[in-house]
């Protein structure tokens, strides 16, 4: 058989409609093999929606001289900017079956490498070529650990975020790097206003519109979708699964290179501690955005609206003064209803 697939006895499904409107090919027996419908989807982002304007009502009720100025809403997009970015890779990676654990550590990384002396010397374009290729080739090693070397994706990017997390430590002597004041093209990126927006928001903007297009319009995208919903028959489907799986993950440490620019420039550092925890934040954004963390279904608009949820919630924690054990209390809360309605959606009847 080539080119197509069967799926408990319906008629056969080629490669290109197997991932079409954001559904994944069927599972194998005993899988659930329900697409994600495009009704489904509606009322899923509507939901986050809702979500959203609930939160900016309560920030104008607890916080009404505050929550509403522009700085605040800048300053809210700014922090969306740098999470939104890694979220972006993150959800093409669980689309796919996988997850990674290591996209804070690999963005730390990046932001050292590119703020190193010689880095440095060199300008701001190479360091910002540099954040983007360090991030790259950790995915790549993290992608070849995954599909060539058979390592479970838990396990391999468990020991990249340690890995990265720790080089990034020995580069900097636990220091951190200042980028220096002839490489402020860098800091513009985060001072330089568009329509009243840092430049980074244009960025943020500009990777997710094509996530969106890559995963949607293109070969890559259905192809994603499939060997996320059925790796045995992507594979049976002429799909090279375990390439695809090393571009997913290269793709993942692309999007932590970008972010690791976003962040220099915000910050106008590089440091190893830049990132911390922020895999949590991006797993938790792709779960409420709908994306199944088993893999072949999800959305890139549902991923950016659970960002800016999240970021929202974190804005409101901090004006009002909440202690931070507080917000990852309730984030935590967040993601296990999350993953409990997902869980809901899936047994309830078609």
């Amino acid at each position: 058989m080539t080119g197509t697939f069967h799926s408990g006895g319906s008629a056969p499904r080629t490669e290109k409609n197997a991932g079409e409107h954001g559904g994944a090919p069927a599972r194998a027996a005993g899988g659930s093999g329900r697409p994600f419908a495009a009704g489904g989807r509606e009322i899923h982002h509507l939901g986050l929606v809702a979500a959203l304007v609930l939160l900016a009502a309560v920030g104008l009720v607890t916080e009404p001289g505050n929550f509403a100025t522009s700085g605040n809403v800048v300053g809210i997009l700014a922090l969306a900017a740098t999470i939104g970015v890694i979220t972006v890779g993150q959800t093409f990676v669980i689309i796919g079956g996988g997850i990674d654990l290591s996209v804070g550590s690999v963005m730390a990384l990046a932001s050292v490498w590119a703020t190193t002396v010689a880095t440095q010397s060199y300008g701001p374009a190479v360091m910002a070529l540099c954040a983007v290729l360090v991030g790259t080739g950790a995915g790549v090693v993290t992608g070849l650990l995954i599909s060539y070397g058979r390592l479970v994706p838990f396990i391999a990017t468990l020991a990249m975020l340690v890995a990265a997390r720790g080089l990034a430590q020995r580069m900097s002597d636990r220091r951190t790097q200042l980028v220096r004041p002839e490489n402020d093209a860098i800091e513009a990126l985060s001072t330089t206003k568009l329509l009243g927006l840092p430049l980074v928001v244009y960025i943020f903007a500009a990777v997710a519109a094509a996530g969106w297009l890559l995963l949607n319009r293109t070969t890559f995208g259905r192809r994603t979708f499939a060997v996320g919903g059925n790796p045995e028959a992507a594979r049976l489907a002429g799909i090279d699964v375990r390439r695809h799986t090393l571009m997913l993950y290269a793709l993942s440490g692309f999007c932590c290179g970008v972010a690791a620019l976003i962040i220099m420039a915000r910050t106008t550092t590089g440091s190893s501690t830049h990132g911390d925890l922020y895999e949590l934040d991006a797993i938790a954004a792709v779960i409420i955005g709908g994306t199944l963390l088993t893999g072949g279904r999800g959305t890139i608009a549902g991923s950016i609206l659970g960002v800016l949820v999240f970021t929202l919630i974190t804005n409101l924690f901090i004006l009002n003064g909440l202690q931070t054990s507080d917000q990852l209390i309730a984030k935590g809360a967040i993601i296990v209803i999350a993953v409990l309605l997902q869980r809901r959606g899936l047994r309830s009847p078609t």
